[in-house]
């Protein structure tokens, strides 16, 4: 069962910058390929880490003041947040180990 939020300029600072849980955001476009091969990944993490990591989805074509404020050039960008800032960022689609050995850096 997918517990991803649905992110956009306007829910962006509630959801992600104040949030009382780290934040994986995952910035993304319905034409990117790559993105739609890493969904079912980041479906996976939002289940598994449930409680422990909020998981948001922000498409970067309808939300492009927030994909522009972050720097993104390239999706899927995955930008991990912790107490309202960026403490990481993953380009491309990488593998799921790859991904969960980031989080679980900066949720230990």
């Amino acid at each position: 069962m997918s517990r991803e939020t649905t992110l956009t300029d306007k829910n962006f600072e509630t959801e992600v910058l104040k949030s009382n849980v780290p934040v994986l955001v995952d910035f993304w476009a319905e034409w990117c390929y790559p993105c739609r091969m890493i969904a079912p990944v980041v479906e996976e993490i939002s289940s598994e880490y449930a409680g422990k990591l909020k998981v948001g989805k922000l498409n970067t074509d309808m939300n492009q003041f927030t994909a522009s404020r972050y720097g993104i050039t390239g999706i899927p960008s995955l930008l991990i947040f912790k107490d309202g800032e960026v403490v990481d960022r993953i380009v491309g689609a990488l593998p799921k180990h790859s991904i969960t050995a980031k989080l679980d850096y900066y949720l230990n």
